[in-house]
């Protein structure tokens, strides 16, 4: 069935749970018993559908015990919850998500129950969570044959990123990364041009603005822009031009779905581009259900509809373009066009080509400006990593001139900066699989062992047991903050456990436990495109600026940390900010902060 058909599948779901075992029961009452219920059908109809659905859940864990037999497996913890299904447990993880620290609702389900890999199982359907390394490494590299994007994350997606390389397997993603791979070559993305073009745009804006009484500035919005706009020329050779567009005003503007809100065509597009990410989110959170709120609307079509109308002329003129190169019989090399042209000559389907560019802005945007963003908060937060980083800049870059890679290379504290921020706000905060057939993880890490060994217990080393076609939601960005792998200070933000050798040798001997840009097969095409376009950045923002300070009576209101954080242990009981997630990271309500320069 395609993704897209979720009523259907709904519809099906109907037949299975309602319908069938009704038709069961009217067969046995009617042609074995004869038996005539009068007051009682309806009661007898319902008390026979709950015994089908109990019978049909003790055959499925006979089964899987079965299977975890042969396989020599353990069962994965399960979450056991007061009312039926758990669903306290999902009404409760519901209500968390609106206030709560990011992924804290996670977070405290494992402290709950001593252990890093949990099945959920919310309406009787397993659903397994992890912030086991070992797990992580297992569903992204070494295990990668045995699980896939999976049918109910395409479904979630399907109307807003379709047929793009986040929502395909198999052959469309191999096509999909076969077709991408060369445009990010070490010499495309080290080719500056283009970042200095957008660098200098946006930095004259940053000027401007500080220049009038040190108004606040929005960089998590100016970074978007910054990001979009480099990146639509880079992939099609146009400029989306969003940094000629409104900008938002500090004390005016009204708080959107990711950041700030502008009333303008550009407005609109960030509107729909977030919200579109908003909906996919509170799908995931709702679970297997979710259509039982969309039988009449489907919540992403109208956002769909705005982005689709800003892409759709691009590939129009690509494949216009295509044409007439084709009358003419000239064929150019890879290395002179862009990808968007690349992308328009591999086929003639003019969704797929407008869904992989839609995968491909959505990366280029979010992943650059969520790390300088959080690069920016910290700057803010630490001026003396803001000194040390601007006395590295100097150095190896001078205060003007030209940048090259060797130059970017040498900016050790730097990039220890841009890995301690990745690790502490990857932008991609969690993200999920599904097992194609029924698999074991490997023995979990040892984050509660030494629960074990106070209690005189010894842990259980065998292999957890993978259901077959079960989702699994796995969390990098606890993964990243795991006191057991990364120290007791592992919370803190210190770019110095790049630079120590001891520290350092945790990450050497273990690279998973630091998965910012995923890992194995589906690792991140763009990485390095992310690091030389954030650091060419930040070079020139610290050659023009020295001095940044947050602006909190800036931030819309609802946008502020809770008071309830206090009270909690790790970073939010003092984070200054809101970090967020809706499939990638942000600060809810923007990042407003001065930026000055104070020494000449």
């Amino acid at each position: 069935m395609h993704p897209s058909n979720y009523r259907m599948r709904l519809l099906l779901d109907f037949l299975r749970i309602l319908v069938v075992p009704s038709l069961v029961f009217y067969t046995i009452i009617t042609y074995f018993t004869n038996a005539h219920l009068g007051f009682f059908t309806a009661p007898s109809y319902l008390g026979f559908i709950i015994c089908w659905s109990i019978t049909k859940s003790f055959l499925t864990k006979m089964l899987q015990r079965a299977e975890r037999q042969k396989l020599g497996a353990q069962e994965i913890p399960c979450i056991r919850g007061a009312w039926p299904g758990n669903i306290d447990v999902l009404l409760k993880m519901l209500r968390a998500f609106k206030t709560s620290y990011i992924l804290d609702v996670y977070l405290q389900l494992f402290e709950e129950y001593q252990c890093t890999t949990l099945n959920t199982r919310i309406l009787w359907t397993d659903h397994i969570i992890t912030m086991d390394q070992e797990h992580i490494k297992f569903v992204l590299s070494t295990g990668f044959e045995h699980f896939w994007r999976g049918r109910w994350q395409k479904e979630r997606m399907e109307r807003f990123l379709g047929q793009g390389i986040f929502n395909r397997d198999d052959e469309m993603w191999r096509m999909h990364r076969g077709n991408t791979r060369p445009f990010f070559a070490r010499e495309r993305i080290s080719d500056f041009d283009v970042f200095e073009k957008y660098t200098a745009r946006t930095l004259n804006i940053m000027s401007s603005v500080s220049s009038q009484h040190a108004t606040p500035i929005d960089v998590q919005d100016l970074y978007s822009r910054f990001a979009l706009d480099a990146a639509s020329e880079f992939l099609f050779g146009q400029n989306l031009d969003t940094l000629s567009a409104t900008l938002p005003v500090a004390g005016k503007t009204k708080m959107g779905p990711k950041g700030s809100a502008t009333e303008d065509p550009w407005g609109s597009f960030a509107s729909a581009f977030e919200m579109a990410q908003q909906v996919i989110t509170a799908r995931s959170r709702v679970g297997y259900f979710w259509p039982v709120f969309e039988i009449f609307r489907d919540q992403n079509a109208p956002h769909a509809e705005v982005v689709h109308r800003w892409l759709d002329p691009l590939v129009k003129s690509a494949l216009g373009e295509k044409e007439k190169m084709e009358k003419a019989g000239i064929c150019s090399p890879v290395a002179e066009k862009n990808f968007l042209q690349h992308l328009a000559e591999s086929t003639d389907d003019p969704i797929i080509i407008r869904d992989q560019l839609l995968s491909l802005l959505l990366a280029a945007r979010d992943t650059t400006a969520c790390l300088l963003t959080y690069v920016t908060y910290f700057m803010a937060v630490y001026p003396e990593v803001t000194k040390r980083l601007r006395a590295e800049v100097l150095e190896h870059c001078g205060a003007a001139g030209s940048i090259t890679y060797e130059q970017l290379r040498n900016l050790k504290y730097m990039r220890a900066v841009i890995n301690e921020t990745l690790r502490l706000y990857p932008p991609v905060p969690l993200n999920v699989r599904e097992s194609r057939a029924g698999c074991t993880l490997p023995p979990s890490d040892s984050t509660f062992k030494s629960n074990y060994d106070a209690g005189g217990r010894e842990p259980d080393s065998r292999p957890l047991h993978m259901p077959g076609c079960t989702a699994i939601t796995f969390l990098p960005l606890l993964t990243q903050r795991n006191k057991e792998l990364w120290g007791s200070d592992a919370d803190s933000f210190d770019p110095d456990r790049w630079l120590e050798g001891e520290r350092l040798s945790r990450f050497v001997a273990n690279p998973t436990m630091f998965t910012p840009f995923s890992a194995g097969p589906r690792i991140c095409l763009g990485q390095n495109y992310a690091y030389n376009e954030a650091s060419f950045f930040l070079v020139r923002l610290l050659q023009q600026f020295d001095t940044f300070s947050l602006a909190p009576e800036a931030q819309p209101s609802g946008s502020l940390p809770p008071l309830e954080w206090k009270r909690r242990k790790g970073r939010q009981s003092d984070e200054k900010i809101w970090p967020a997630a809706a499939l990638t990271l942000f600060v809810k309500g923007g990042l407003w902060v001065r930026v000055a320069r104070e020494a000449h």
